[in-house]
């Protein structure tokens, strides 16, 4: 990949853009950064994952979750882990070109497309340039199957991209909500959208009648697994078809990063999630073992799994497994592809 570049341009006298915040401002300056990656299409080859393909317009993300284990990947850039993450965001401008030219190779056969696999695909940079709305129309042209995981309620701009996707291919949405209260949620989660709104934007996506879940990740031991029974029924109540849970993974980086802030915001409780995640990981705050990465072991962790099904359970979620993404690929005729 060649190296990204700092994207600078003086003020516009002819254009007036402002932001809202709901809640008080950022406290690191945004800057814009372009990546030149000549493909798209992140492969996935790890057992323990249902996808093998992602597509991520952006590297960093605005949120600036405590938790998010995509935060070395921001090493890889020559940036840091912690607040370059949040604020040195790298966009890939040419992401539905790109998206275009594997969806056209003889060799792409049509499989589930995850947005995104890394960083929210949805966070705030996304309302000015469009770049997931753009691989989507992408998506929806080849009738791709598409799954997208996300904290924003900005996906609410598309609803009527996702509509289309999911009547003439397949689509699932899942919404990420690993608190059940806003407070919580905004000392580990600052700047990403309350938990209500989240809940608000499930039950939207699900009222039009596309199918809609619930990720509660991560679980964090001593934190907020007893949050595991109200936010699934919270869920449910909102049109949640499915649910999944993974427990907090603090690979790399990331475990100094969330130490830190999980010490200045619960002081009264950071021993206690260390003591937990060591004693589901043999003495170890992480591990990185294919399916053991995303669930306890011992005592605690099988008492988590049991939590969470029987939690299920009562909030009505139904028993049967969700359906495979069915096939709908079909690339456009030559004389529609010249249109574009």
């Amino acid at each position: 990949m060649r190296p990204v570049k700092l994207v600078s341009n003086p003020p516009n006298p002819f254009e007036s853009e402002y932001r809202e915040f709901l809640e008080p401002p950022p406290s690191v300056r945004v800057q814009i950064y372009e990546d030149d990656t000549r493909s798209i299409l992140s492969h996935n080859d790890s057992p323990d994952l249902a996808f093998r393909w992602s597509v991520n317009p952006y590297r960093g993300c605005f949120h600036a979750c405590a938790y998010c284990y995509a935060r070395p990947t921001h090493e890889y850039l020559g940036f840091g882990a912690g607040t370059d993450f949040e604020s040195k965001l790298v966009v890939k401008r040419d992401a539905a070109a790109l998206l275009r030219e594997a969806f056209l190779k003889p060799s792409w056969r049509g499989e589930l497309v995850v947005f995104s696999g890394a960083t929210d695909c949805y966070q705030p940079v996304e309302a000015s340039l469009g770049l997931t709305r753009a691989c989507l129309e992408v998506c929806a042209e080849f009738r791709n199957p598409v799954a997208i995981i996300t904290k924003a309620a900005l996906i609410l701009r598309d609803l009527d991209l996702l509509r289309r996707l999911h009547e003439e291919a397949a689509i699932r949405v899942f919404l990420s909500i690993p608190f059940a209260d806003d407070l919580m949620a905004r000392k580990v989660e600052p700047q990403a959208p309350s938990v209500t709104k989240r809940l608000a934007t499930l039950k939207t996506i699900a009222e039009a009648g596309i199918p809609a879940g619930i990720s509660i990740a991560p679980v964090i031991p001593g934190l907020n697994d007893d949050h595991i029974f109200e936010i699934l029924q919270k869920a449910r109540d909102a049109g949640a078809r499915t649910a999944f849970y993974s427990l907090l993974r603090l690979p790399g980086s990331v475990e100094a990063v969330f130490l830190e802030r999980m010490e200045a915001a619960f002081p009264d409780r950071i021993l206690k999630i260390a003591h937990r995640l060591q004693d589901m990981r043999g003495g170890r705050l992480n591990t990185s073992r294919f399916f053991d990465r995303h669930r306890g072991q011992g005592a605690y962790g099988e008492m988590l799994d049991q939590l969470f099904l029987t939690a299920k359970r009562k909030a009505g979620f139904p028993e049967d497994a969700e359906p495979t993404m069915p096939t709908t690929f079909r690339r456009p005729q030559p004389e529609q592809i010249g249109l574009f």
